[in-house]
């Protein structure tokens, strides 16, 4: 098989891959959406004394007020945010270091009472009976000191509610502690929620799909469950577990402690959608208390930091089918980031890694293209010798080979070997925050997304066009045409990548042509 027809036949194969991909994206069921937004607290469900609470969801809980009014403000080095007194739940918060785009310093508003940007945190009390209660708090009295827990105390029905916020200076961990007091004549039974209410706004990324939806650990398995899968399929699963919302690059999650026997939950909730955890309460007698502490993980999606956290957050980090190649390459990536401070020399020094690591079949593969390449004198008298009989011509060239020790197969080698360190690398981009808004140099502001002058994919084209000249030309008229068009086509379809990756692919043809061009020139130097 001539290897020109390999190389063009990978190339279509990532082509083909990639347009699946988006076929899928385009592809998957979307839920229906009202044009209002609903701001209304609705709960998960309802608890008995025993250790699983009932699922007993109310119809409604339009009758609650929205999540509106007095609040307070708190800032830390990584957050700040307004935690609002109906409900005591945060509404606003910004992620300090994330700034909301390259020319927009504001802080990334990660939790958002906008229509636009709906994401909020909201919890209440669902009685035995199903009614739904919303805690109303007292502003705390005098200004609460930077860094020093904000003590909130306030009445839900019968229940008096203290609670208390923990942040600590430098991190997305936010403490949640929950004093309850039955302040009634007669016992009460129930459970308390905490859950994030999300718009189904979506984030896309070209030709691979963004997850962005809910995401729940239960006893230890995590899964991922799309919006439009709540909307057909509310998911309610009694045991240990955590849920939450997660977008592109960041996750707000509810974790109650390790062990606690609780509910999580996902479903909709009007035209928006919830994830939480549903903690049952013990009977509370007249005056009786109890508590309920857990926590917030309100950031960045961070391998290290989740992972460091114990409770497989740090599987919100989807590096697709290749996550075996693509956590080893996000953590050579960073520790080169760590050496030269910047983003797209790592890339770089990744590439020369990569190429060592391949150096030897890449060397079988140029010494076979260089032998090729001596053939083509012998290759162009049969085609002239037998015309356009390609049986013919395939059956004489396949002799040719054989009798001069040339496999035309081991050209296509290191393109097969490297295309998963290929596909892995775009994941690293497209899902790693850490290259989120990353420099390069000059233009280059973001390799997260495509290169906006289309400077690195027209180079791409160039080290492609200057390569191929390195390579045997096809025997085949239209194989050589169809060639000839790669580096335009090429061209074109990377200015739609990434400009880390588009670097990622400049960097390996400069170092390949390098690499090729001493090898041929050695091997066409021995030429009898």
């Amino acid at each position: 098989m001539d290897n020109q027809k390999t190389i063009l036949a990978v190339a279509l194969a990532v082509v083909v891959f990639l347009l699946f991909q988006a076929w899928q994206e385009q592809n998957t069921p979307k839920p229906t959406a009202g044009p209002t937004v609903s701001r209304s607290v609705t709960a998960p469900g309802a608890s008995t004394t025993s250790p699983t609470p009932v699922n007993v969801v109310p119809a409604s809980a339009s009758g609650l007020p929205p999540a509106t009014g007095a609040a307070v403000s708190f800032q830390t080095q990584v957050l700040t945010g307004r935690i609002s007194l109906n409900g005591g739940d945060i509404q606003n918060l910004g992620l300090l270091h994330y700034p909301r785009a390259v020319d927009n310093p504001a802080p990334y508003p990660l939790l958002d009472g906008t229509a636009a940007r709906l994401t909020i945190q909201q919890s209440g009390f669902v009685s035995s009976d199903g009614q739904t209660l919303t805690a109303r708090f007292a502003a705390p009295a005098g200004q609460t000191a930077a860094g020093q827990p904000i003590v909130l105390t306030g009445k839900a029905g019968p229940l008096t509610v203290q609670k208390t916020w923990t942040f600590q200076p430098d991190s997305y961990v936010a403490e949640e502690h929950i004093t309850i007091t039955n302040s009634g004549s007669s016992p009460w039974n129930g459970s308390y929620f905490d859950q994030i209410l999300r718009n189904d706004r979506t984030e896309t990324h070209m030709f691979m799909s963004i997850f962005t939806g809910a995401v729940l650990m239960h006893q230890g398995n995590f899964s991922e469950v799309s919006f439009s899968d709540i909307h057909d399929h509310p998911v309610l699963k009694s045991g240990p577990g955590w849920a939450g919302m997660m977008d592109h690059y960041f996750l707000t999650a509810i974790l109650p402690s390790a062990h606690a026997q609780v509910q999580v939950y996902a479903r909709p909730s009007g035209t928006n959608y919830v994830a939480g955890v549903s903690t049952p309460l013990p009977t509370l007698a007249p005056g009786q208390s109890t508590t309920v502490t857990q926590q917030l993980f309100l950031g960045p999606k961070r391998q290290q930091t989740l992972a460091a956290m114990g409770r497989g957050l740090e599987q919100t980090v989807d590096y697709g089918w290749f996550a075996i190649i693509a956590e080893p390459m996000h953590v050579v990536l960073t520790w080169f980031h760590g050496l030269v401070g910047n983003w797209g020399l790592a890339i770089i020094l990744l590439v020369i890694v990569v190429k060592s690591i391949f150096f030897y079949p890449s060397a079988i593969s140029y010494r076979s293209m260089a032998n090729m390449r001596k053939l083509q004198p012998k290759l162009e008298k049969l085609k002239q010798e037998i015309g356009d009989d390609r049986q013919k011509l395939g059956v004489a060239m396949m002799e040719l080979y054989r009798s001069e020790k040339v496999n035309p197969m081991a050209g296509c080698l290191p393109i097969i070997l490297q295309m998963p360190f290929f596909i892995a690398l775009y994941w690293v981009l497209v899902e790693s925050v850490s290259l989120r808004q990353a420099p390069f140099i000059l233009w280059i502001h973001d390799l997260a997304i495509p290169d906006p002058y289309f400077i690195l994919p027209l180079l791409m084209g160039v080290s492609m066009f200057f390569q191929q000249r390195l390579n045997p030309a096809p025997v085949d008229p239209m194989q050589k045409r169809i060639m000839s068009a790669l580096p335009v086509i090429f061209a074109v379809f990377f200015s739609f990548f990434p400009a880390g990756l588009v670097l990622y692919w400049l960097t390996n043809n400069v170092v390949s042509i390098g690499q090729q061009y001493l090898i041929t020139r050695h091997i066409m130097a021995a030429k009898d």
